[in-house]
């Protein structure tokens, strides 16, 4: 690239690591947009005009030496797509983007934390050539389309939890009744497709409550402060199943299983206390597991799903608890004539 100053060098990268590889739909930025990110860059230009020249300058150096396309030929005003990923031509991106790994897998890995990798590599991966395209994360769960809430709702909830302020709110309970309450937020925590507000309602100390986002009809930032609620974590919360609509309780959970989740409980604990034990040669399952886990609903729901591949043999509430649910099951889907 021709350039007469390291500055300028400098500025043209900045340019480029701005203007995005792959873009959901035709979102691609031009011209006055890439400006306004990049203000500081061309502030020695005196006036308006002589920094737009500057930028289009720059921009049309990218292109012509193919770091860049432009994505609307003959458009107006002309927007831009980065062609190909910085990390293969910039040495010095490349060196941050291995730093960044290195210390996101020295932090994540031994504390179990795989998510913290994918959020990082999420907002910056796409600048090295590790966007959407090249990673993805799949939940082993059935993907629900998210329910739906105003977004004056939650632009006032991550307000209120910004500012530790109340928020003035009108909820619709699951029976259908409306309230209007003035909650203290805490977190806010997206479980599955919902997004769940917990907050203090009112003058109450506790109990420490989970709204639905998608039942709220409206919402206002307060003007009192919040009032905390004694001892709540929300890591704490996740860590125990109060997420999951739980309270504080563990079961010690002795598990028979078969088929893919024997390997799959080999492979991915389901605690750090799990004791895995092969069958004796003649049962019809092939381990035994023990574990102390989380009492929560996410605990039943995984036990069901897994089918005929495990069979709860202990604490006998739990054992009961699954009988019952496939008994109404059962229920459900009767047997077919003359079987």
């Amino acid at each position: 690239m021709a350039v007469a100053h390291q500055s300028r060098v400098d500025r043209l990268k900045l340019l480029q690591k701005c203007i995005p590889r792959n873009q959901a739909g035709d979102d691609y930025p031009d011209a006055r947009q890439l400006l306004v990110k990049l203000a500081e860059q061309y502030e020695s230009s005196k006036t308006d005009s002589a920094r737009m020249r500057s930028i289009q300058r720059d921009l049309d150096e990218l292109v012509n030496d193919g770091f860049i396309e432009i994505v609307n030929p003959g458009g107006k005003p002309q927007c831009y797509r980065r062609t190909i990923d910085l990390g293969v031509t910039d040495p010095r991106l490349w060196a941050y983007a291995q730093k960044l790994m290195r210390s996101l897998i020295r932090d994540a890995v031994p504390a179990k934390r795989l998510d913290k990798i994918w959020e990082a590599l999420r907002e910056e991966g796409e600048e090295f050539g590790l966007g959407e395209d090249k990673l993805c994360i799949l939940s082993d769960t059935q993907r629900l389309l998210p329910a739906e809430f105003k977004e004056e709702v939650l632009l006032a909830a991550l307000e209120a939890l910004a500012q530790s302020q109340t928020l003035s709110a009108t909820y619709r309970d699951g029976g259908g009744s409306l309230t209007h309450p003035t909650l203290h937020p805490q977190a806010l925590l997206q479980r599955g497709p919902r997004l769940y507000l917990f907050a203090l309602k009112n003058d109450e100390v506790e109990p420490l409550r989970m709204y639905a986002l998608h039942r709220f009809t409206s919402a206002k930032v307060g003007t009192a402060p919040v009032r905390k609620a004694e001892g709540f974590s929300l890591k704490e919360a996740v860590r125990k199943g109060q997420a999951d609509f739980a309270g504080n309780g563990e079961v010690d959970l002795e598990l028979r299983v078969r088929g893919y989740v024997t390997e799959l409980l080999r492979d991915c604990k389901l605690a750090e206390n799990q004791v895995i034990e092969d069958e004796p040669d003649g049962s019809p399952f092939k381990a035994r597991v023990r574990a102390k886990v989380p009492e929560t609903g996410q605990l039943l729901r995984w036990l069901l799903g897994c089918g005929d591949n495990v069979e709860v043999v202990a604490p006998a509430k739990w054992r009961e608890v699954a009988i019952s649910q496939i008994e109404k099951m059962r229920a459900i889907y009767p047997p077919r004539d003359g079987s």
